[in-house]
């Protein structure tokens, strides 16, 4: 078979339509993936251009794909419509996204880094509420920020910085793996209270998809991800 130089992804929550064509344009094949088998799949595939449409999605898969290292492309859906030959739909979306990609002159968006999006995001909702409430200033929302920062400052963990915060939560969680077993749980062979108590707080940190210091502790300490991932095939 041809080798595969671009991949056009027309992405959706639990399937992504997948259009795989040769340099000059020829469809090698077409499939529906689920979402989390995606990167399975690409990782078996030579390294080659992926092209998606550029939207808040695009970008984590973005991360991911170039990490594996394919040559990553968001294009502007705009750009991309011109480019649908026929009825509307998962399959005519990814064959339109290859051949927006393949033009010369196609102009494409950056894959942005998890910070930049979430600048994007307090922007967006800055602009949202000035737009929904115009009497509200910039200079006004400055100083309701600082009333807030200055109100919740000696609540709860809002009293420390980020790093001490983390100080504390890694702190914590020494704790915890000098508590717990190498094998078996807290207090014999079968889950108590306290078992589940500890797994609801290690299991929102270990599962949370996105890379912390906390999270860095928990992978590297077995006795933490043995005891959570016995206590979450208990409650299946």
């Amino acid at each position: 078979m041809e080798k595969v130089s671009i991949i056009g992804l027309d992405l959706a929550k639990n399937t992504i339509q997948v259009h795989a064509a040769g340099a000059d344009g020829t469809v090698l094949f077409r499939r529906r993936i689920a979402s989390g088998k995606l990167l399975p799949f690409l990782l078996s595939v030579d390294q080659c251009m992926v092209a998606m449409e550029a939207c808040a999605g695009s970008h984590y898969w973005g991360r991911e794909i170039a990490r594996l290292g394919h040559t990553v492309r968001l294009i502007a859906p705009a750009y991309v419509k011109p480019f649908v030959k026929r009825q509307k739909n998962d399959a005519a979306d990814a064959e339109a996204i290859c051949e927006a990609a393949l033009r010369p002159t196609m102009r494409f968006v950056a894959v942005k880094s998890e910070a930049k999006q979430a600048s994007a995001v307090v922007f967006k909702a800055r602009d949202c509420l000035l737009q929904q409430h115009p009497s509200l200033t910039p200079e006004g929302l400055k100083k309701a920020q600082e009333f807030n920062f200055q109100r919740y400052h000696f609540q709860g963990i809002g009293r420390f910085a980020p790093e001490a915060a983390y100080a504390r939560g890694l702190a914590d969680l020494q704790v915890l793996a000098n508590l717990l077993p190498q094998s078996g749980y807290l207090h014999g062979a079968r889950p108590c209270s306290a078992n589940a108590a500890i797994y609801g707080f290690i299991a929102n940190i270990l599962f949370y998809p996105i890379e912390t210091p906390l999270k860095q502790f928990v992978t590297a300490q077995d006795n933490l991800v043995r005891h959570c991932r016995a206590v979450h095939a208990v409650i299946g």
